[in-house]
């Protein structure tokens, strides 16, 4: 039986797939553990990638399969599951990572790529939280992640609805930060996660930790929290050689 998940993990870049085209890669509790140890072996990437194997899906939701006869102690537990050891690790990863959205991303998936820092879909990718139609609502941040990123009344529209948006009415209203044709999509990826990876990586890290504050503490704390990050970071090797090389007028070489 092949693999759920595939890690390619090659100098500062992780790729990783999830591998059950035939399910049109629904998550299982068994890919969600193997996702789960595929983040924790890219903790010292620079930047990482998720995306589905083969040309419809990203991720099409959780096994409804699997799903449908679990009691309210055994659905608790999964919600659970998902939340710590996917879409936690995610938002939380050390680096930015990146959701390369090849077709459909529905439920679940959807909220995998809500997860990740930037999103980037194929022409032909389609995205929306349809849980209402099986008679459930979004269990892994779907709800709250939707809501900050494109707006209280769209979030409630999607969800209520069950509403799936193409990838550029995605675009509109801000869920994908770009669409690109389908042929183009991995290459699109690839370039913007080697941009990423030849970024200051701790001064990455801190405006990745400075972002996820902006929706969990009130702007106060969020901008104190920012102001400390901003501080510590000097003394490091990148700022000064970022610096130096800004006043010498040379491009700078980061750690």
């Amino acid at each position: 039986m092949p693999k759920p998940v595939d890690l390619d993990h090659t100098a500062d870049i992780a790729r990783i797939t999830i591998n059950r085209p035939d399910s049109l890669n629904a998550l299982t509790k068994e890919t969600i553990e193997a996702l789960s140890d595929a983040l924790d072996r890219t903790q010292d990437a620079r930047a990482v990638t998720i995306t589905g194997a083969g040309d419809e899906a990203f991720i099409a939701g959780a096994d409804i399969g699997y799903m449908q006869d679990l009691s309210t102690t055994e659905a608790y537990e999964f919600a659970k599951i998902g939340h710590d050891k996917v879409m936690r690790k995610i938002a939380g990863h050390p680096a930015p990572v990146i959701a390369a959205i090849n077709g459909y991303a529905f439920g679940g998936g959807c909220e995998v790529a809500l997860a990740c820092d930037l999103r980037v879909a194929s022409e032909n990718a389609t995205i929306g939280q349809p849980e209402l139609d099986v008679g459930i609502i979004p269990s892994w941040g779907g709800i709250q992640r939707l809501a900050r990123l494109v707006g209280d009344e769209r979030a409630r529209r999607m969800v209520f609805f069950s509403q799936r948006l193409s990838a550029k009415e995605a675009l509109e209203v801000g869920l994908v930060g770009e669409v690109v044709a389908q042929e183009e999509l991995d290459e699109r990826v690839r370039t913007l996660a080697e941009d990423l990876a030849d970024r200051p990586k701790i001064a990455l890290q801190a405006a990745k930790e400075a972002f996820t504050r902006v929706h969990e503490a009130p702007l106060s704390a969020g901008l104190a929290y920012e102001q400390r990050l901003w501080s510590g970071l000097f003394g490091t090797h990148d700022q000064r050689e970022g610096m130096a090389a800004f006043v010498e007028k040379r491009d700078p070489i980061f750690e």
